[in-house]
């Protein structure tokens, strides 16, 4: 046997036994009987990871992804990251200090790219409806189109700028900081508390039906259960401005907690919405949780917070300098 098909079919072996080991895995038990996933999570070894399939791996699949080769590729992550950050200022040349800004400065990701579904790592085509409807001007959770301005309303800036949501899935996607997130459990309920913006979700397991289509929040309307030791969420009932990628407010998304091991859930979100995509589509993401000293930290935002006349004061002395005589 070749070097090449040895090393090849040692790293089947080693890979099996660790899908093996996962699908083997029992998550402990509530009080009540449940599988208990309780505690804090991060995905702070996940930032970094591209979303889609970079074209430097195309015709590669993410099982062909070997642990070296993985090594290899966060090592130059950590890198490029770190050499970007040093490279980096901000308006005006202020800046904070970096270490209060990002959590992480080494890659650690479990995965090459995210979307497992389809087998090609890309999200599918918009559907002519999807394309329309991103041509519109998005005034939704994202920050605004145009991040300089004009700032002439609070509608020119996204719900995230003000502190309102970073939306669902977003709020669990790596950020560089606030990337902890919490799973508290009860009898008949799980809830989910996001460090990032604030942010709670509770979801009824008992059983009960969505909430009527008239009914539309920015998280949506979220209902779960068990299937084995997974936790399958399924969330509906979104506003047009909170939905996903600029999906429509009938999207249909479903979230699967599954426990790895003591310290590790694979969290996959599958998104189905006609109007937006010619195809369902699901990325995946790693979970790790956390010992017992961490905790979710307070986001200190709020609706309507000093960036918000900050910005507005900002655009108008800029209007007022380049058209003197120009009133506020």
């Amino acid at each position: 046997m070749s070097k090449k098909l040895l090393t090849a079919a040692m790293f089947a072996l080693v890979a099996g036994a660790f899908v093996s080991a996962q699908q083997a895995y029992k998550a402990p038990r509530t009080p009540w009987g449940d599988p208990d996933l309780s505690g804090v999570y991060s995905n702070d070894d996940e930032t970094g990871t591209p979303l889609e399939r970079p074209a430097a791996f195309e015709g590669l699949r993410l099982e062909d992804m070997t642990p070296a080769e993985m090594k290899k590729l966060n090592q130059e992550r950590t890198e490029q990251f770190n050499a970007g950050v040093a490279g980096t200022e901000f308006a005006g040349g202020l800046r904070p200090p970096t270490h209060l800004i990002f959590d992480s400065f080494e890659r650690r990701n479990n995965r090459a790219w995210l979307v497992t579904d389809p087998p090609d790592g890309k999200v599918p085509a918009l559907t002519p409806e999807g394309q329309q409807r991103l041509r519109r001007p998005q005034r939704g959770v994202s920050t605004n189109a145009n991040p300089v301005g004009p700032f002439n309303s609070y509608e020119d800036l996204g719900l995230y700028d003000r502190c309102i949501t970073r939306g669902i899935p977003n709020s669990m996607m790596p950020a560089g900081y606030g990337s902890n997130y919490e799973i508290e459990q009860g009898q008949g309920y799980a809830a989910i508390r996001y460090e990032m913006i604030h942010e709670t979700r509770v979801i009824p397991l008992d059983g009960r039906p969505h909430l009527s289509k008239n009914v539309r929040l920015d998280l949506g309307d979220a209902r779960g259960h068990w299937e084995g030791d997974t936790l399958v969420v399924e969330t509906t009932n979104f506003t047009e401005r909170s939905a996903y990628r600029g999906a429509s407010a009938d999207l249909k998304m479903t979230e699967r907690f599954k426990p790895l091991s003591p310290t590790a859930v694979d969290w996959s979100v599958t998104f189905d919405d006609p109007h937006t995509w010619v195809r369902p589509w699901t990325f995946t993401m790693k979970l790790t949780k956390k010992d017992r000293s961490q905790q979710v930290f307070e986001y200190a935002c709020h609706e309507g917070n000093y960036a918000m006349p900050n910005i507005f004061s900002a655009q108008r002395s800029a209007a007022k300098a380049a058209a003197p005589g120009v009133k506020d």
